[in-house]
């Protein structure tokens, strides 16, 4: 910390700062330690750490994705001999912050590293670890340096601050020590130009290390004889570098995790191969892995003794791996005139993989290959054919082909692919069947990448990629693993040729029957092939582009044979307007044929006229170009024809429903009767109003614009309600309101108030909190029950301050048991139910208080600034006029028993620990004064029960039940702090019904997170059965 203020990478927030409200955001941080570099600690801010469901990540841009390519900078780091490799100093903290935006990346820290003192608030002047911006924002900046003085050095300087560098990282092979020397010095002053400082440079060659200065060379060769000491291994993004042999190493160490499946997964998952070089032996390990999550076993199950043989013994391999090496140049001569890729391919029953050489002939006819990549992937756990594997290793080849060629500088020739399997040699070759998806789409990915001149046939036993789907041991990773089979290195004339007979049996299942393909069109009716598409498409456009192809398909079929222009051949290969208006006119012909049948071979008849009884008779339908259109009264009129004369639609059809929803969405989503004029320029369809209404109701957009939220039939009172047996408070609602101003000396506090409302008598009790603190809300709860007594339930909305006293309270309750205080009290404990987030009806007994009291305070008040005193007396006072209050209907009678009060059964509740007794009307008289007392109660309850329960049995609003919501619904989550087309959409994970089935809150999954929230907040969007 004192490094980042003393280099001026963060400052401290001056006073007159500390106060601003907008703008300021606070982040936690941590140390992070690297135990390959302990003398380093880097301190990294939690930008995702969260406040009111929103983080410093989830608010700023990310940026576009500006880091370099992690393969492609390893792959360009093995093209030439001699190669270097630096890193810029601290890259993050060379890139300011603009001053107006800092105070979004301030901190607490102990000034001087004090733990005693105060922390106080610093901020950060530069991008920092842990800001998903920050990579973005800091390549930017580096390759704007490059580009801003590319006119002042080399091409090569540039492209290689452009191409070789990751992230802070750079990593270039240059020809000659000469061109590496100069490289050096360049990029060394033309990102110093840009504040970047490049160190940490380490090269294979001694000549280029003399040449850097002795400040910015690698901390290992520091002290080193560059003419006698051996140059030490070295990380090279992750990757361990011999930089004496120049090779790349493996240095893999048993992490000693216990032998579960989840530390298997931790040991294969610690080795870092980007090469790939090391699979066949890694695959040894991952097919353990795979079979230990075929027998479902946890993650912390002891493994079966057969697995944990097999894992044991691999582990022993592990240290073989370290003489295992390859050499980081591709070229061991400079005169290459050729370079070729060979990528070799194969599959097992449990993997399938690829591996991947560089062959390079020099101008002297000397031919060299080298291992550029591997790869291997284990088989799926269900079962697949073996041919269909053999296809997933060859589109994997044709994958990495692309990616090589992406990255290598190179001018590669066409690329060569070897397979031993003639099955998919004869599926790549083949232009004259139709395949099943699964292989079909892989055909595709081959065919699209490479031409089928380039496939070839290699034996299983000179096949490398063997290797790789079958996983062999480390000693065996020699020879013709790291530098391909022999035939590579011969003359092309010498390598295998491919079998001449590559014919696949007809029986081959992964060959469509002939009743499978398009040409089973001419055996089946038009009329079925169109019900069939009409009930397949649920878009009006694509429906009629569908029928298009459907009828250009028939006319093909009829003209085949023929001899056509190329102007007709271009027609086929395109759909035009008038092939759509035919289209559309051939389904609205099939669907009127359906359901007018009678109409239509009564207008085709001599009369020309329907029955009385028909549902068309009104309209005066008339058949015109085939299609039944209103014949109407508007013939004189200046309408377009289609107006005068709209096509007739049947109601319920679904032809219908995808022309009325593609009017509804071309007409901006308006209401019915916007929706129904513009449907009658061009139709007439029966039914049109209610279908509308039900289309319109049944939108996405429109109920995400102007849906309703849900809502349910009003649940019965809660058992809470309804007992008279328990004292009063035994069950209360908690909640706050405020804040007042007090005075207190000269300066002003705020103080809030505190309610609990007893959910039985609706009696309330007052308290004033000097904060919205835990400390201040379990403070107030215990003076409420030092006063009131035994709470056994209660509720409360679900405020961060009282979520914390709950869980607190907790503690207090465990601390009461062990001092052994109240031992009723903590017999019974208590419980604490909160209501969904935004639920205020769910609270609706305290609320409607808070708002009497409210109203209270302000007639007494008159905005007058109180003190803390007054303030508590007045809660008191407001206290004992709500209690006063009538719970039961003021008679006119002054016979009448008056009206029953909160107060009535507070005051006769004096000692609530004395258990309810039976109670008869000659206690009254009683020389004994608390039976007096109890039968009093006892008649004031019956009262309660008799005059004040039959009150609540009404349900005032919520009376008809609805649609519960279910499981896999789309809702939209209202929040009352955002425009509605802001809201989030979410899904429906788990419903909460009461004990009548109706659903009365949900967990919701959106975007960011899983919350929960009543049916009142929720809109439904789409129903999950749908």
């Amino acid at each position: 910390m004192r490094s980042l203020l003393d280099e001026g990478y963060a400052e401290e927030v001056k006073d007159q700062d500390l106060g601003k409200d907008e703008g300021v955001w606070y982040l936690p941080h941590h140390p992070v330690f690297n135990p390959n570099k302990p003398e380093k600690t880097r301190i990294v801010f939690d930008c995702a750490s969260k406040y009111n469901g929103t983080s410093l990540n989830d608010a700023v841009l990310q940026g576009p994705d500006l880091t370099n390519n992690l393969l492609g900078v390893l792959l360009r780091f093995r093209q030439e001999p001699i190669a270097i490799m630096g890193d810029i100093r601290a890259m993050f903290h060379q890139v300011r912050v603009p001053p107006e935006q800092r105070d979004f990346l301030r901190f607490l820290w102990w000034p001087e590293g004090d733990l005693i003192q105060h922390p106080k608030a610093y901020r950060m002047c530069v991008h920092l670890f842990g800001g998903t911006w920050s990579p973005s924002v800091c390549s930017f900046a580096l390759r704007h340096t490059a580009e801003e003085f590319k006119t002042e050095y080399s091409p090569e300087a540039v492209d290689a601050v452009g191409r070789n560098f990751y992230v802070d990282d750079c990593l270039v092979s240059c020809k000659t020590e000469d061109d590496a020397i100069k490289l050096v010095a360049e990029l060394m002053t033309l990102l110093k130009r840009g504040g970047f400082e490049v160190t940490k440079w380490i090269s294979n060659s001694p000549a280029v290390i003399k040449s850097v200065p002795l400040e910015d060379r690698a901390k290992n060769i520091v002290g080193l004889d560059l003419n006698r000491d051996a140059l030490p291994a070295e990380r090279a993004l992750g990757v361990t570098w011999d930089v004496e042999l120049d090779c790349i190493t493996y240095k893999i160490t048993p992490k000693g995790k216990p032998v579960t499946r989840r530390g298997i997964l931790s040991e294969i998952a610690s080795i870092y191969d980007p090469y790939g070089y090391a699979s066949p032996f890694v695959l040894v390990a991952k097919r353990i892995l795979q079979d230990l999550t075929a027998l479902k076993l946890g993650f912390d199950d002891p493994v079966p003794d057969e697995h944990h043989s097999r894992w044991l013994k691999w582990k022993e391999w592990l240290p073989l791996m370290s003489n295992f090496r390859v050499s980081r140049c591709f070229r061991p001569f400079d005169d290459v005139n050729e370079y070729q890729l060979h990528h070799f391919c194969d599959e097992s029953e449990s993997a399938y993989g690829v591996v991947s050489y560089l062959r390079m002939t020099s101008e002297g006819g000397q031919v060299h290959c080298n291992i550029i990549l591997a790869e291997a992937k284990l088989a799926p756990l269900k079962k697949m054919t073996i041919p269909r594997l053999e296809l997933m290793a060859a589109a994997l080849a044709v994958t990495m082909d692309r990616k090589i060629r992406k990255e290598l500088d190179f001018p590669l020739n066409e690329s060569v692919f070897w397979t031993d399997s003639t099955i998919v040699l004869h599926y790549i070759r083949s232009d004259n069947k139709r395949f099943r998806t699964f292989v079909a789409n892989r055909i595709s990915t081959i065919r699209d990448a490479s031409e089928p001149r380039q496939w070839r046939y290699v034996n299983t036993e000179k096949n490398p990629a063997d290797d790789v789907s079958r996983g062999v041991t480390p000693d065996k990773l020699n020879g013709r693993w790291l530098k391909g089979p022999s035939f590579l290195c011969a003359d092309e004339m010498e390598w295998p040729i491919s079998p001449a007979d590559l014919q696949v049996p007809p029986s081959d299942p992964e060959i469509k029957p002939p009743t499978e393909n398009a040409s089973a069109f001419t055996t089946q009716s038009e009329e079925k092939s169109l019900e069939r598409l009409i009930n397949t498409y649920s878009s009006w456009y694509k429906l009629r582009r569908g029928v298009s192809w459907l009828l250009k398909f028939r006319q093909w079929l009829k003209l085949k044979g023929k001899t056509q222009t190329e102007q007709e051949l271009r027609d086929f290969k395109r759909i035009s307007y008038d092939d759509m208006q035919k289209a559309e006119k051939r389904i609205l012909h099939y669907v009127q044929k359906c359901f007018f049948q009678k109409e239509i071979e009564s207008l085709t008849d001599s009369d020309g006229k329907v029955t009385k009884t028909s549902q068309l008779y009104k309209l005066d339908p008339k058949i015109d170009e085939g299609l039944v259109r209103v014949g109407g009264r508007l013939e004189r009129s200046a309408l377009p024809l289609e107006a005068k004369h709209p096509v007739v639609l049947p109601k319920g059809s679904h032809v219908s429903d995808l022309i009325l929803r593609d009017v509804h969405v071309k007409a901006g989503h308006s209401g019915r009767n916007y929706v129904l004029s513009v449907l009658r320029e061009k139709y007439w369809m029966l039914g049109a109003g209610a279908a509308i209404r039900s289309m319109i109701s049944r939108c996405v957009m429109c109920r995400r614009q102007r849906g309703k939220m849900m809502s349910q039939k009003m649940a019965n009172l809660p058992e809470n309600r309804l007992l008279p047996d328990e004292p009063p408070f035994s069950k209360v609602g908690i909640d706050y309101f405020g804040p007042f101003e007090v005075k207190r000396g000269r300066s002003m506090e705020k103080r809030y108030g505190v309610m609990f409302t007893c959910l039985t008598t609706r009696a309330i009790h007052l308290e004033v909190a000097h904060s919205l603190d835990t400390d201040s809300c379990i403070s107030a709860i215990r003076r409420f029950i030092a006063r009131r007594g035994n709470i056994k339930e209660m509720l409360s909305d679900n405020g961060t301050n009282l979520v914390g006293a709950e869980r607190e309270l907790k503690r207090e309750i465990d601390g009461w048991n062990k001092a052994q205080i109240s031992a009723d009290l903590l017999q019974k404990g208590i419980k604490w139910t909160f209501n969904p987030p935004t639920a205020s009806h769910f609270g609706g007994v305290w609320e409607r208080q808070i708002g009497t009291v409210r109203k209270l305070i302000l007639a007494v008040t008159k905005q007058q600034v109180l003190s803390g005193e007054s303030l508590t007396t007045l809660f008191c006072e407001i206290e004992s006029i709500v209690n006063n209050r009538p719970l039961t209907s003021v008679s006119d009678d002054v016979n009448d028993l008056e009206a029953l009060t909160p107060n009535h059964l507070l005051l006769l509740n004096r000692k609530p620990q004395l258990p309810p007794t039976v109670t008869d009307r000659s206690d009254i008289y009683s020389r004994r004064r608390w039976r007096q007392i109890q039968y009093l109660a006892d008649v004031l309850w019956r009262r309660w029960s008799r005059e004040y329960l039959p009150q609540l049995q009404r349900r005032e609003r919520w009376v008809p039940s609805h649609r519960n919501l279910q499981i896999g619904d789309l809702v939209l989550v209202a929040d009352a702090h955002t425009p509605r087309n802001s809201w989030l959409l979410g899904r429906v994970l788990q419903t909460f019904p009461d004990k009548k089935g109706f659903t009365r809150s949900a967990n919701i999954k959106t975007k960011n997170s899983v919350i929960v929230r009543p049916i009142s907040k929720l809109c439904l969007i789409l129903e999950g059965d749908c």
